[in-house]
């Protein structure tokens, strides 16, 4: 059933990502209709009461260093319904290739400045128990690549 439900809201975040600069017409949405991009779907687990501590710690840190290493964001969400919505959060990142993502997440896992915020985000325990990571490619119908 998670599964299915998984299916379903990527189904539903590619449309609404996709569509929305496809009828805003913006030229970012042209930029990347000219060659696909490699997709990352991360799926984060919290331990109980810690969801608020990842939000900081991303809000705060990891999304600049991120960008620092050629990530780009496309978009967070967390479920709104159910035990997931206390403790799940789920983010999408785009790279030109999956060696180019290789290559972005070995910086960023190296970079002292991601190691310090990690240490002191787990100043008072671990925040994340679980995370699943996907790698997608677009199709060739899919709005967005």
């Amino acid at each position: 059933m998670q599964a299915k439900r998984r299916c379903i809201a990527l189904i539903i975040l590619f449309a609404l990502v996709g569509g929305t600069g496809f009828l805003l017409g913006t030229s970012a949405n042209a930029k990347h209709h000219q060659k696909n991009r490699f997709f990352e779907l991360r799926t984060y687990t919290t331990a109980d009461g810690k969801l608020d501590d990842l939000h900081k710690r991303f809000r705060d840190h990891t999304n600049k260093l991120f960008v620092k290493h050629g990530m780009e964001l496309v978009g967070y969400w967390t479920p709104t319904d159910g035990d997931q919505a206390k403790n799940t959060l789920i983010y999408v990142l785009a790279y030109p290739s999956r060696e180019a993502r290789d290559k972005a997440w070995n910086g960023f896992r190296n970079d002292p400045a991601r190691k310090k915020a990690f240490k002191a985000s787990r100043a008072d325990g671990p925040i994340v128990t679980k995370v699943v990571s996907q790698f997608l490619s677009p199709t060739d119908y899919s709005p967005i690549k």
